[in-house]
């Protein structure tokens, strides 16, 4: 009679191991693939149902100003500083604005706002008040580039940031627009063709 021995039951053990392995191996790569499917998608939606918050937002969330200039916690308390009384607080982020004065557009910036769209806004402003049929979207492109390097703004431009763009800078820039040649105007054209808000 043949003696079993321990070390023989281990060698069967892993060949029957390593042949389930071979015969079941479709089902576990698929078992898998489900898994990490479902990770991802349970991941995306917890995170399009929460966006982060970054320290500026939640910090211009938290104080916004009412009617009279007051800084207004988001809880309706008047901040330590000042003493006037709240007269209509306001829970939401500064909203964006523009304004017209005399000399000049004022454009508030709002969420993803930069240096150049405000200059773009301020030039869409100018132009419905005073209409210029010649100015094609190089012309434009040009024109938003030259406000956004001469307006004078130093720093970064955040939600809530007032950049005042003078009506006689406007002008300026529209008139040097006016003298770009053919090939300024081809090399323009590539930055034109992205900005789907210039008409």
């Amino acid at each position: 009679m043949e003696e079993y021995t321990p070390e023989e039951s281990q060698e069967s053990n892993s060949e029957e191991a390593k042949r389930w392995f071979q015969d079941n191996l479709r089902i576990i790569v698929s078992v898998i693939i489900v898994v990490l499917i479902a990770g991802g998608i349970y991941s995306y939606s917890k995170r399009s149902a929460s966006p982060v918050v970054s320290e500026e937002e939640s910090s211009a969330e938290s104080i916004v100003l009412d009617e009279q200039g007051s800084k207004v916690a988001s809880d309706g308390q008047v901040s330590a500083t000042d003493t006037s009384k709240p007269t209509d607080v306001k829970k939401e982020t500064p909203s964006v604005s523009s304004q017209e004065t005399e000399n000049s557009f004022i454009e508030t910036a709002g969420r993803g706002d930069g240096l150049t769209v405000l200059a773009r806004r301020s030039l869409a402003n100018y132009l419905e008040k005073t209409a210029d049929s010649t100015l094609t979207k190089e012309h434009k492109i040009y024109i938003e580039d030259y406000l956004r390097k001469n307006v004078g703004h130093t720093g970064g431009v955040r939600v809530g940031t007032s950049v005042e763009f003078s009506k006689d800078l406007i002008e300026k820039a529209i008139s040097q627009s006016k003298n770009l040649n053919e090939r300024q105007l081809k090399n323009l054209q590539k930055y034109s063709a992205r900005v789907s808000s210039l008409s």
